[in-house]
């Protein structure tokens, strides 16, 4: 077995486990060093996979992200951006091959040069099912090897198993989180079905099920739970999530996740019940925007990235209609371009959230995901 065939394993029993987001990067970066040398520490991110903006950011060496660097990523016209590599088919990209060899006209190459970077590569965190939960940038000093072919093949493979502990440590974090609005519940059983551990409100996400009835478990639950428990003793990917999706008794969509948990001689599994998604950014830009359900649909898009041709294919209507949709959204956020929106929902809804979280790493608390709902509650 080679040294990228070992390290890609010990990512993925690493991004198996439910454990903290900070934890995970701290061991993973470890890992990443064994095959991809890099200067100094990654920048890691997490990103809203319904927008691909940023939710937080960890690098122990820079605590605090600069809202100059925000600005650059949001406003200013550049390469390599987080939400372009994860639109890209690979996933993978460099400061040098986004330049065809010649950074010195980027911003951000500039920027990382004033702080001892040359190179920088990203990879965007996009799991198996297509969800891109996060980013990691690798820096070199300058005069070093340029990341070749090889190394960026190895990112390509390691970002999945990255993108899976992230949305994992993310979906743990939120149900044990006390201070988390609507927190997901959180259920811990053994392999006998037996409870042994909850988090406060799970009682009422169980009472939701259709099936619930107080004496037994619902039938949600212990199907999510079996199939994790059956896919860790069938060898299966480490801490593959099991998942269900049901219609409450009041008439909303839940998500159902099933982990097994590896740790210690007995099998258990976590099994977590949360609202289905993304309903965040979707509230949000209906209710501070007051944006008809196509204008959502174009904003999201335009979040992501996507140009006028690629919003036109994704949603069937004509480049012609993406436009009128645009000039609706424009007079009812008060922006005059793509970036300017880009920009108002990232600084409005989104640094809010990034802030939080660079507050809550330094207190040793769970990492929360999604836009701030209520800016003035964080």
């Amino acid at each position: 077995m080679t040294t990228a065939e070992r390290a890609l394993d010990k990512l993925e029993l690493l991004s198996a486990q439910p454990r903290s987001l900070v934890s995970l990067w701290d061991d993973a970066t470890v890992v990443l060093k064994e095959v991809v040398p890099h200067y100094t520490w990654p920048c890691y991110f997490t990103l809203d996979p319904a927008s691909l903006l940023i939710t937080s950011h960890y690098n122990p060496f820079m605590p605090e992200l600069s809202r100059e660097s925000l600005a650059m990523e949001y406003y200013q016209d550049d390469v390599n951006k987080m939400s372009d590599v994860a639109r890209s088919g690979s996933g993978v990209s460099t400061i040098h091959d986004a330049t065809g060899g010649d950074p010195s006209g980027s911003p951000r190459w500039r920027a990382n040069m004033a702080m001892g970077g040359d190179q920088e590569l990203v990879a965007a965190l996009r799991t198996r099912r297509g969800g891109v939960w996060g980013a990691v940038s690798l820096y070199r000093e300058p005069d070093q090897p340029l990341f070749d072919a090889a190394e960026k093949r190895f990112m390509g493979l390691a970002a999945t198993h990255l993108a899976e502990g992230a949305r994992r440590a993310l979906l743990f974090g939120e149900a044990t989180d006390p201070e988390g609005p609507q927190a997901p519940g959180l259920l811990v059983l053994t392999s006998d079905w037996k409870v042994e551990s909850s988090t406060p409100g799970t009682e009422q996400w169980l009472a939701e099920l259709p099936d619930s009835d107080g004496s037994r478990l619902p039938t949600a639950v212990l199907t999510v739970a079996g199939q994790a428990l059956r896919s860790a003793e069938r060898g299966d990917r480490p801490g593959e999530v099991a998942m269900a999706r049901v219609l409450s008794r009041s008439g909303r969509w839940v998500v159902l996740h099933g982990a097994a948990l590896l740790s210690g001689p007995d099998r258990r599994v976590a099994v977590i019940v949360e609202p289905a998604h993304p309903a965040r950014i979707t509230s949000l830009l209906m209710s501070a925007y007051e944006l008809t359900e196509r204008e959502r649909d174009v904003t999201r898009l335009v979040l992501q990235g996507a140009s006028t041709g690629d919003i036109a294919t994704e949603l069937f209507v004509s480049p012609h209609t993406v436009q009128q949709h645009l000039k609706s959204v424009f007079d009812k956020t008060g922006v005059r371009s793509r970036r300017d929106l880009v920009g108002k929902v990232f600084f409005t809804h989104y640094e809010p959230r990034l802030r939080d979280n660079e507050r809550r790493i330094q207190a040793d608390k769970p990492l929360r995901g999604g836009p701030a709902a209520d800016c003035g509650r964080l």
